[in-house]
């Protein structure tokens, strides 16, 4: 399916609560960090529900349950059913029970996240390689998980056993900063093995299909703080998104996004759910222009006059960066212009 380059983050007249019916939320980064809620995403999140909008919690974190998960939102003063959490655990327990008999044995690598998942298709989790499993199945298991299940997973991959991963996030935020996440541990096995897994979680598409299965959602719209997971996932299931600053993308990065990585809207974090995003437009000489800011590109780095809100300069940045891009990667250094707006 072909799709047209975006070259600058779209304005929406509308509150974006009111534009989408369902909000698709990451977690670590989006609401929480370390367990603790992000500035302004409680007040955000009820007041997004309250308007009407469905609110589903998606994760690539596959160690703890829909319940678990749930039980901690509601904690956090945001109530939430299991059933309005999705993970990545879902996902892939689907995606195995598709391949596998009924029943089937499945080594788990992971927490008990996957194992409720694998349960809930009718599969069998199992702990040795020795115990002639059909598949195996990889999700993050946290600080504690032994170094000797990764061995496990090598034995019984190295048999030939199909091989599963939750996802392949490299890293995972936390309240002390980031952390490695289940692609350092597929990595592992991956080096002992030669072998590749079939992976469900974000930015693939088996996880866009698991949510939007659990929800019906007919309008979503993706929120989240990765570019190559929360962003690149709306792109790959065609959907809209909204990317916010307060997890592991910073401007920089942003301002490099490929075509696959360029968020519909921006904003600093969930409150940008509530209202509606500034018209970005040209303002002449391959210039673009966002509230009180204009961007320009020079010779070698991106330039910025104006003053304003600094979101809006973020906004008319991306908008040369990525027009200068194409379908690349922008070259032109923008330090300069982002420390300028403190990003």
């Amino acid at each position: 399916m072909s799709r047209s380059v975006r070259t600058r983050p779209e304005a929406s007249g509308q509150a974006l609560s009111e534009a989408y019916d369902t909000a698709l939320l990451d977690l670590d980064g989006v609401v929480y960090a370390g367990g603790n809620a992000i500035a302004h995403a409680v007040e955000s999140l009820a007041a997004a529900w309250e308007g009407g909008m469905r609110l589903a919690y998606v994760t690539n974190n596959a160690l703890r349950t829909p319940d678990t998960v749930a039980g901690h939102l509601t904690e956090l003063g945001i109530p939430t059913g299991a059933e309005d959490v999705i993970t990545s655990a879902q996902a892939v327990a689907r995606l195995i029970c598709e391949q596998v008999p009924q029943g089937a044995r499945v080594l788990v690598i992971g927490g008990e996240g996957l194992r409720v998942a694998l349960r809930e298709r009718g599969l069998v989790p199992v702990e040795s390689a020795d115990d002639d499993p059909a598949a195996v199945v990889q999700g993050f298991g946290g600080p504690d998980l032994p170094w000797g299940r990764f061995a496990e997973a090598s034995y019984a991959v190295a048999r030939g056993v199909p091989w599963f991963a939750s996802n392949t996030d490299l890293t995972i935020p936390s309240g002390r900063g980031i952390a490695p996440g289940n692609g350092a541990a597929v990595e592992v096995v991956r080096i002992a093995t030669g072998a590749e897994p079939q992976v469900a979680g974000k930015p693939l598409p088996p996880m866009h299909r698991e949510t939007i299965l659990r929800t019906g959602a007919k309008r979503p719209l993706v929120v989240g703080d990765r570019l190559d997971t929360d962003i690149e996932g709306a792109f790959n299931g065609g959907v809209d998104s909204l990317l916010v600053l307060t997890g592991v993308c910073d401007g920089a990065q942003l301002l490099a996004a490929p075509p696959q990585h360029r968020p519909t809207y921006v904003d600093a974090d969930l409150r940008g759910m509530l209202g509606g995003q500034p018209d970005v437009v040209e303002a002449g000489e391959g210039g673009f222009r966002c509230g009180g800011w204009t961007a320009t590109a020079g010779a070698d780095r991106l330039e910025l006059d104006g003053e304003g809100e600094a979101l809006d300069g973020l906004r008319a940045l991306c908008a040369v960066a990525w027009t200068a891009a194409g379908e690349g990667v922008c070259e032109l250094d923008g330090g300069k212009a982002l420390a300028r707006l403190g990003l």
